[in-house]
């Protein structure tokens, strides 16, 4: 018999290209809608996309990734991961998301500082790094600066929280109009020593160096690992100041001496600002509750919350 052909035929069919940046016309063709949505949606700021040279551009990777989170039980619309900086208005917005969604989903907070913040986001450990790196005159400088230094910079975007007013939180009666920065260096008065890598002890830093004095003359006999927890040590005994927030001193009945204003910003992944529970939480922060809230407790301008300050 004569030998047989080889079959050359396949059951498999080459799948469709799909550019890795598409336009109004292809991601519509791709998720199956006209571009009137399309456009709605990019004016909801619903969907990733991006302008350039006048067009609207949607990266293939983020359109993927926004479809799986915003399915309902698809990836990761139950999760909301917080790390970095402590902030007494951010975790009380988080503990008003908690209480609405009841077990629905899950939002969490973890202030560990900023830069143990960026290495758990740089792990994918988080969702979110809350972070403050100096004055808000140089935050635009100084927190890109900060996010460089992880390769995972380039997906990695800064979402401009509020401004607030950090400074020196202090036990009653500690200051007076005659007193002076040189006084808190002496051995009658106890700190609150800060973890490496917080924001607030690079600001304590920064102060020590601008009014020429040394550190090593502080007599340290707490340490706290948050602005609350700071607050916290003073207002039970352990200390008599500590670098922080006005709001922390608000927060606990002490008093506060103002220093300077800075950025609080948030760093996430590009597909993480477009998440369902991200943007809840923007509009958690901006409720009547928060603005309240910000009132209460002091040294807080939320205009602007919820807007990009950087991208790479």
């Amino acid at each position: 018999m004569p030998a047989s052909k080889p079959d050359t035929t396949t059951t498999e069919t080459p799948a469709h290209e799909t550019p890795r940046f598409m336009n109004v016309r292809q991601v519509a063709r791709y998720l199956q809608i006209n571009d009137k949505k399309v456009y709605a949606l990019v004016n909801e700021g619903r969907i990733p996309a991006t302008r350039l040279t006048g067009k609207w551009l949607f990266p293939r990777d983020l359109v993927d990734q926004w479809l799986l989170e915003s399915s309902h039980g698809g990836l990761l619309t139950d999760r909301l991961v917080i790390a970095g900086s402590d902030d007494p208005l951010l975790h009380r917005a988080v503990t008003l998301m908690a209480a609405e969604l009841q077990g629905r989903a899950l939002v969490s907070y973890a202030a560990i500082g900023t830069q143990p913040g960026l290495e758990v986001l740089a792990r994918r450990r988080a969702d979110v790094c809350a972070l403050h790196w100096g004055p808000e005159s140089e935050s635009l400088q100084r927190h890109p600066a900060l996010l460089r230094q992880y390769v995972q910079h380039k997906d990695w975007i800064l979402v401009r929280l509020f401004r607030r007013e950090q400074g020196l939180i202090m036990a009653p009666g500690l200051w007076t109009s005659d007193s002076r920065m040189e006084q808190l260096f002496t051995t009658g008065i106890r700190w609150a020593s800060r973890q490496e890598g917080a924001g607030s002890q690079r600001f304590l830093r920064e102060l020590i160096a601008e009014h020429r004095l040394d550190p090593a003359d502080r007599r340290i006999t707490a340490r706290a690992y948050s602005e609350r927890d700071a607050a916290a040590a003073i207002a039970t005994g352990q200390a008599d100041v500590a670098p922080g927030v006005r709001a922390a001193a608000g927060e606990f009945g002490l008093e506060f001496l103002p220093i300077g204003w800075e950025a609080f910003d948030l760093a996430m992944s590009r597909g993480v600002y477009f998440r369902t529970l991200f943007r809840d939480l923007i509009d958690v922060l901006r409720g009547p509750e928060c603005q309240r809230l910000a009132q209460v407790f002091g040294g807080y301008d939320l205009a602007g919350s919820g807007e990009i300050a950087w991208t790479a």
